[in-house]
């Protein structure tokens, strides 16, 4: 019986630590977040997407630690919310995402908060590439940026500016509007431009997380320089590719 006291303290802690933290997602099994079992995980609308890239890739402009907090902790957390929410929500039962958000006035305040996290996370893992591999923008959006603000250097300065300046949590936004132009906007919170609560709507196409817990274990409170490293890591080929989908889909809806 002694001798089986290890083995069996160790099959309670890992019991324990399942059912603490089997929620989140690990970056080793993606898809799991919100979810404390197979089961769950079969049923589960919305999943967390693996990172398209290890947490050190983004080095020096995010650390690593922050990188597998941010993803695993508080985009994985949203998940679980969401899942948790799903079954007393019909919207959210087949896993809708964008149709959602442009109706989410009329939903409770929990879809709002943690379907917006989902949505604002999910983009900006992907609007990052590792350092010296984000390339330059498309021919098209380079245009676009320097028909709507002039040049990529005054975007930018528009850009880190709406960054710098939202007050508390937020994000900043590069965004396509129905007209199809670009424009710069904030929202607080994990609100987005989808969604009908906003001042400005339009299609992201690049955003940046302003939460203190995007930044704060390696910048303290300079979020201004948390937002000049940033970009550094932009993947301004993923980017281009949201603006031409977006161009297209406003051109298809001034058609309608």
């Amino acid at each position: 019986m002694t001798a089986l006291r290890p083995a069996l303290l160790a099959l309670a802690l890992g019991a324990a630590l399942a059912a603490a933290f089997g929620a989140t997602a690990s970056s080793s099994a993606p898809g799991t977040a919100g979810a404390t079992d197979v089961a769950d995980v079969a049923q589960a609308p919305y999943s967390l997407p693996p990172l398209p890239y290890a947490h050190d890739a983004l080095l020096p402009a995010i650390d690593a630690e922050t990188m597998k907090l941010h993803h695993e902790r508080h985009h994985g957390a949203a998940v679980k919310a969401l899942n948790d929410l799903a079954p007393t929500v019909p919207a959210l039962q087949d896993g809708a995402i964008d149709a959602v958000l442009a109706t989410v006035s009329t939903l409770p305040a929990g879809v709002r908060n943690n379907l917006g996290s989902h949505y604002n996370h999910s983009l900006f893992w992907a609007v990052m590439a590792p350092t010296g591999q984000g390339g330059a923008p498309s021919e098209a959006l380079a245009a676009a940026i320097t028909r709507d603000f002039g040049s990529m250097a005054a975007m930018k300065q528009q850009f880190s500016q709406a960054a710098a300046t939202r007050f508390g949590s937020g994000w900043a936004w590069l965004i396509v509007t129905a007209e199809g132009t670009l424009a710069i906007t904030s929202t607080p919170n994990q609100d987005n431009p989808l969604m009908d609560v906003v001042d400005v709507r339009g299609t992201p196409v690049l955003g940046l997380d302003v939460w203190e817990h995007a930044y704060y274990l390696k910048y303290r409170n300079l979020r201004g320089d948390y937002i000049a490293a940033w970009w550094d890591v932009v993947n301004w080929a993923e980017v281009s590719a949201r603006f031409d989908a977006a161009v297209d889909a406003a051109s298809a809806d001034s058609k309608r």
